[in-house]
Order: structure tokens, then C-alpha cells, then sequence
């Protein structure tokens, strides 16, 4: 943020250079309006006529240039703010996403068009435009006392008639944004389970559910609204009223000849301009309000952000994995996940994970990922720690199916080829090493097919085998595989079984979580979790040898 700010300033000098000229070019209308009456007419020189509207043309005429430059400094400064704050905000919310899913709030996005749309709005000029409310209350002051207190009690006016729109109406904005965020997740959130709905006939307790969210949302929104409406009206009024009294008192001047009739109509001019400034203040409080909010949200957010800094590159692992004395406990929670595992693969070797329910196993792999990191011990991939391997550089050699598949909108091939730009050959080599080529060529586009939003297109073991075809796209040293067979059919199953046994030749680096024995003939090593710790690890052969034993032995106490 500091980064970004260091970058903004040049162009906030700018536009405030912009809005000093363009405020002194403003007072030319007034001055214009001084010299007609008490000058021009007077005189009756058309010569003095022609000069005055020559010299108001030229100063019009760079004005309208200032602005011009002015509002494209504005837009170029919203969209700078876009192009710096975006990608470490999308970077940060995938990783605090994969970490937590339920913690994160994704309104970080609308956050960063809240602060583009406050730099690229009027809200920011009405702000380099206020202190010259001062000018032109002076300037009034000059032409008579009594109409520069009389402009300064207008101007005094609203400034505090905005103070109370913000006053009243702050905490209630603020609520109602909170409110209406928490029922548009509530309903998205609700819609992934659509078929259960259905199924079920719960449709109508969920509605009922969201209509009671919706009219505590709509009376928070009737306060905001009456109170904000409220202020409006009276900001109209005031204005107006301001005019008539600023009128009437210039008029007064005139009869009690203390004050020309030119300076009568120039009081007017400029004390509109003097009002113009508060005006957008109002107009623009809501989007201030919110920009101030999204821009302390993202202050908090951004010390997650990653630096930047540049690393070495590393060179192409060769897929030897250590894991050394790792544990786990999720953030704000009593239980530990997993307890000291410990295990080693060399590059080439396959490993087989299984145990019960809630033993650690998916857990085990998103930290093996990288994806979470350990409360203690370290996983590491020829050495590295790859909680602090870059994730762009680590990411080509990593495949990783979770258990729960979901595909991103969009074609197969982009699917599968990792939303990089098309390389048809490496995006056939892929399917073809997942043994799914067959199955892509016979969909209705083959791989031009979309597999439409998280591939709802697909059954789920279509999309199970494609995801398997995206893990083994591109040089690929370790693969990671999260219940991988649980949607497939046999002949799915024969498929991967035939996928995980030539990356095995290939000398490729895999580790499956799995229950079936299909898979398991295809490894080189088990480890058994249970309970979040290590009860067996080893030689794959061993390892089901001292389960056979066990499961003997259990059923002949169970005969006893």
C-alpha cells in the first residue's frame, strides 16, 4: 500500500495543480460580470466588450482543457489503482481461500472498485475543490463585509448539514452493507446445494429463511434511506434559499447604494461555485463513506501481501519429499489435525495414504502441497521448504487432484492446460498420460467442449478424469492425488490405475489417499494414519502384511 500511494502522489499533485488553475479560471465569469455592469454599460464601449469576451473566451477555452486533462488524470489514476491492487488482493484471497474457506472474505474485490471508483468519480475533485470555498467567500468579502458574513454562514450551513448526513447516517450504511453481504452469501452459499433443495423440498424453508434476512435488510435500508433523502431535500433547499437571501441582500446593498449592481450578480456567480464544491461533498458522501472503509479493509489486508521481492530461481526438482515431525492445528482451534508424521520418498517412489474418516489424510496433503503450512516441522521437496517455494515457479512441477473436483468456466483443453494459453500438443499429452484422451474426443466438442460454470457440464467422473489429465499437464515431479477414484466407473478406474502405474516408470514422485486395493497394487509404500498420527509406515508389502496379521488376529478374539 505504501508502494501504491508513493505511486499516486505525482498523479494527486497533478490533479490538485489542475484544480487551482481551474478554480482561478472560475472567478473570470464573475469578474466578467463585475465589468459589464459597472464598466461596459456605463460606458457604453463595445471596444471594452470585445476585449472582455476575448479575454473570457481565451480563459474558457483553457479551462476546458484543464478539466479535460483533469477528468483523464482521474481515470487513469482509478485504473492504476485497479492494476496495482488487484493482483495481490486475487493472490491473497486464494491462499487465506485454500487455507480457510469460511474465514475469507471475498468482498476484497468490490473493495478495490470502491477506491477505483471514489479516485475515478467526483468524489476526490469535490475534495481539491473544498479549500477554495475559502477563496471565494474572500473575494466576496471584498466586494462588501455584510455579503462575505453572508456567504460564510451559507457556506457554514452546509458544511454542517453534510456533517450531520454523515453523522446519522454512517452507522446505518455501514450496517446495511454488512447485512446485505452476509444475504448474498447466504443464498450462493445455499444454491451449491440446489439438488439437496430440490430433493428434499426444502426451497420454501430456505425463502422463508431469506425473507427474514431481507426485511431486517429493507427496514435497515428505509432508516438509511429517509435519513439520507431527508438531507438531500434539505441541501436543495438550503441551496435555493441560499440564492434568494444572497439576492435579496446584494439588492439591498444596491438600493442603499453601498454596492453596484454588477457586484450584485458577481456575489451570486461565485457564491454558487462556493456552494458547488459542498454540494458534490454531499452528493459524493456515500462513495467517500465506503471508499474510507474499503481502503481501512484493504490496509488490514495488505499486510498479507507478498512482498514482491524477487527470489532465485530454483532448478526442476527431481521429486524427493520429506516429511519431518509435522503437526497441524487449524487456526482458532483446540485439536490437533496430525502429531508428529514423519515420512520420506525418494523421486520415482509411489505412496499410498489411507485410514479412517478424519484421520488427517486430505490434511496431510495440502500441507505435502504446500497449500497449509504446519504449526510444526517442516515438508519439504529436494530440501526446500515448499511452504516458502514460490508458488508461480513451484505450481509447473506439483499435479494435485482435491477430493472435491471443481472445474473452472471454460473450454476442456483450458481446463487441462492450466488456463495457460492453448498448446495443443501439451494439453494432448496430458490427457493421453491420464489414459482420458479417449473419453475427451467423444464429448460433443471433444476438447473444445465447455464444461460450463465448476463443470456442471461434466458428470462427476468426467470431470474426476479431466482433473487427473490438468495434474500430470506439463513437466510434472510430484503428483498428489485426494481420493482420486471416488466418482469413477471400473473402466475409470482401470484408466488411472494404468496413469499412476506409468508416471511410476516415468519416474515421477506420486502419493494417493485411497481406500481401494486397486490402487494400492501400484505403490511402492503405505503410511495408515489414524486419529491424526502415523500407526504404520513402510514397504507396501510389509504394511499389508501386518494388516492381514492384525485382521486375523482380531477376528480370532472376536471368535473367542
Amino acid at each position: 500500500m505504501k508502494l501504491l500511494l508513493a505511486e499516486l502522489k505525482p498523479l494527486l499533485a497533478h490533479q490538485a495543480a489542475f484544480s487551482f488553475v481551474i478554480n482561478l479560471l472560475f472567478l473570470v465569469p464573475a469578474i466578467f460580470t463585475l465589468q459589464v455592469f459597472d464598466r461596459v454599460i456605463p460606458s457604453n464601449s463595445v471596444e471594452t466588450l470585445a476585449v472582455l469576451l476575448m479575454g473570457v473566451g481565451i480563459a474558457l477555452a483553457i479551462l476546458l482543457m484543464l478539466d479535460y486533462a483533469r477528468l483523464r488524470l482521474q481515470h487513469l489514476t482509478g485504473n492504476l489503482i485497479d492494476e496495482r491492487l488487484s493482483p495481490p488482493v486475487i493472490h491473497t484471497l486464494v491462499k487465506a481461500t485454500a487455507l480457510a474457506p469460511q474465514a475469507v472474505r471475498a468482498d476484497a474485490v468490490r473493495d478495490v472498485g470502491l477506491l477505483r471508483n471514489l479516485f475515478s468519480a467526483n468524489g476526490v475533485t469535490a475534495l481539491f475543490d473544498a479549500p477554495w470555498v475559502i477563496v471565494y467567500v474572500g473575494v466576496i468579502w471584498l466586494f462588501h463585509p455584510l455579503l462575505g458574513m453572508g456567504a460564510a454562514a451559507c457556506v457554514a450551513l452546509m458544511l454542517v448539514l453534510a456533517w450531520l448526513n454523515d453523522r446519522f447516517s454512517r452507522a446505518a450504511l455501514d450496517t446495511l452493507q454488512t447485512e446485505g453481504l452476509r444475504a448474498s452469501r447466504y443464498v450462493e452459499g445455499s444454491l451449491r446445494n440446489a439438488e439437496v433443495l430440490q430433493a428434499m423440498g426444502m426451497t420454501e424453508r430456505l425463502l422463508g429463511r431469506w425473507r427474514q434476512q431481507q426485511d431486517a435488510i429493507l427496514a435497515l435500508q428505509t432508516r438509511a434511506t429517509r435519513t439520507s433523502v431527508a438531507f438531500i431535500a434539505v441541501t436543495k433547499f438550503v441551496r435555493q434559499a441560499i440564492q434568494v437571501l444572497m439576492m435579496a441582500l446584494g439588492a439591498y446593498l444596491v438600493l442603499t447604494q453601498r454596492a453596484s449592481a454588477g457586484v450584485m450578480i458577481a456575489t451570486t456567480i461565485l457564491l454558487g461555485r462556493a456552494v458547488q464544491p459542498v454540494e458534490q461533498l454531499v452528493g459524493s458522501w456515500r462513495t467517500l463513506s465506503d471508499a474510507r472503509a474499503a481502503y481501512r479493509r484493504l490496509l488490514e489486508l495488505s499486510k498479507y501481501f507478498d512482498a514482491g521481492l524477487k527470489r532465485v530461481a530454483l532448478p526442476r526438482p527431481e521429486g524427493r519429499v520429506t516429511v519431518d515431525a509435522v503437526s497441524f492445528r487449524p487456526p482458532h482451534a483446540d485439536k490437533m489435525l496430525l502429531a508428529g508424521v514423519s515420512l520420506q520418498l525418494e523421486p520415482g517412489e509411489a505412496l499410498a495414504i489411507i485410514g479412517p474418516s478424519a484421520a488427517g489424510k486430505s490434511t496431510l496433503v495440502r500441507l505435502m502441497t504446500g497449500i497449509w503450512q504446519p504449526s510444526a516441522g517442516k515438508v519439504r521437496l529436494d530440501g526446500v521448504d515448499v511452504a516458502d517455494w514460490p508458488r508461480e515457479a513451484l505450481g509447473p512441477w506439483i499435479g494435485y487432484v482435491p477430493q472435491d473436483v471443481e472445474l473452472f468456466d471454460g473450454t476442456v483443453a483450458e481446463n487441462i492446460g492450466r488456463l495457460n494459453e492453448l498448446d495443443s500438443e501439451a494439453v494432448i499429452k496430458a490427457a493421453r498420460r491420464a489414459n482420458a484422451h479417449e473419453l475427451i474426443v467423444q464429448l460433443p466438442q471433444g476438447y473444445d467442449t465447455p464444461v460450463g460454470d465448476q463443470g456442471l457440464r461434466l458428470s462427476p467422473g468426467q470431470r474426476q478424469r479431466i482433473a487427473l489429465a490438468r495434474a500430470m499437464y506439463g513437466d510434472v515431479r510430484l503428483l498428489i492425488l485426494d481420493e482420486p477414484n471416488s466418482s469413477l466407473d471400473s473402466e475409470g478406474e482401470m484408466a488411472l490405475a494404468r496413469a499412476l502405474s506409468d508416471i511410476r516408470a516415468q519416474g515421477v514422485t506420486s502419493i494417493v489417499v485411497t481406500h481401494r486395493p486397486s490402487l494400492i497394487a501400484h505403490v511402492d509404500k503405505i503410511l495408515i494414519l489414524e486419529a491424526g498420527r502415523v500407526t504404520r509406515f513402510g514397504p507396501a508389502a510389509e504394511v499389508m502384511k501386518g494388516m492381514q496379521k492384525l485382521a486375523q488376529a482380531t477376528l480370532q478374539a472376536q471368535a473367542a
